[in-house]
């Protein structure tokens, strides 16, 4: 005997661009995006009784999320990714949990002569803005927001130092070092009780993703880092400080290596330690540092307090 543990299903990779034309300054705004939505509920009989009429078909799903980016705003995503799963759970019955995430690539506006332009952009780097709402139907709206993919490095203004030191130990102390790593920070926001709550604090979404963002580039930047784990740590409490409707700041860093090259057997030229110019970039192997940082109450329950 076998039963379905857990199933879910629905359409991937929905590239989606949005603009908005304001008719009286002639500026022009760009979004795009790439939607995931999965969908959960009474389906089981769908895999064990081949039984498609409690399958809404995953081209209806793609359709749906055009049509409801046609009629209400996509920014911020955290708004429209409740937008999304909320219609699902209120349009079907039967579908009781909807999973959308989004994707948001950098379009950055173009400048000319010093000047924005009113409807050209460029995008400046791989950087995305991305979010996972999880809509469920009789508890809430969950939403985790994230900045992914944002590539930062300082040439000094690292150390590490007073690490375990055994048998196994080969890496030398350093107190000045290259710092490099791709950036991937994630806030979850307390449980929304449902798609008006979410309306309500709008703007706090915006807010928050340009808080944190600042806050990791400026920590980044100005920390005299003793090690990756202590910067992440650093800016993790401070975006805690700035948002109370955050339970929780999670960070994943990769420590992308840059070392020094040692060029005196050719003419005896100096090229280690201060004298260091040349370094050699490492694709791999690398560190990977993760954390999460709560506030000491522990995580919240139940509805935000908006």
């Amino acid at each position: 005997m076998s039963t379905v543990a857990a199933a879910r299903y629905g359409k991937d990779n929905v590239r989606v661009y949005k603009v908005h034309r304001d008719e009286k300054t002639g500026i022009q705004t760009v979004v795009e995006m790439t939607v995931c939505v999965l969908l959960e509920g009474e389906i089981d009989t769908s895999y064990t009784k081949a039984d498609n009429s409690v399958i809404v078909a995953t081209d209806s799903i793609k359709n749906t999320v055009f049509i409801l980016a046609k009629q209400n705003p996509v920014i911020p995503p955290e708004l429209f990714g409740s937008i999304i799963g909320t219609h699902f759970i209120n349009k079907y019955p039967h579908i009781h949990v909807a999973h959308t995430n989004i994707i948001m690539h950098r379009w950055t506006r173009l400048e000319v002569d010093g000047k924005p332009h009113p409807h050209s952009f460029i995008r400046d780097s791989e950087e995305t803005r991305n979010v996972q709402v999880d809509v469920t139907e009789g508890t809430g709206i969950d939403i985790k927001s994230t900045i992914n993919k944002l590539t930062v490095l300082k040439s000094t203004g690292s150390q590490f130092w007073g690490f375990v030191r055994d048998e196994y130990t080969t890496l030398p102390e350093v107190w000045d070092r290259i710092m490099s790593t791709d950036v991937e920070a994630h806030w979850q926001w307390k449980r929304f009780a449902g798609l008006e709550d979410v309306r309500a604090v709008v703007p706090k979404f915006d807010d928050t993703w340009e808080a944190a963002r600042n806050i990791t580039l400026k920590t980044f930047a100005e920390d005299n880092s003793a090690s990756v784990q202590a910067t992440m740590y650093k800016m993790a409490e401070q975006i805690l400080a700035h948002q109370p409707l955050v339970e929780n700041v999670e960070y994943s860093l990769p420590n992308k290596h840059y070392f020094e090259l040692d060029l005196s057997w050719h003419k005896g030229i100096k090229n280690t330690g201060k004298d260091a110019e040349v370094y050699v970039p490492q694709s791999g192997p690398n560190g990977l540092i993760k954390c999460t940082v709560a506030r000491k109450d522990g995580l919240w329950k139940g509805k935000a307090k908006l």
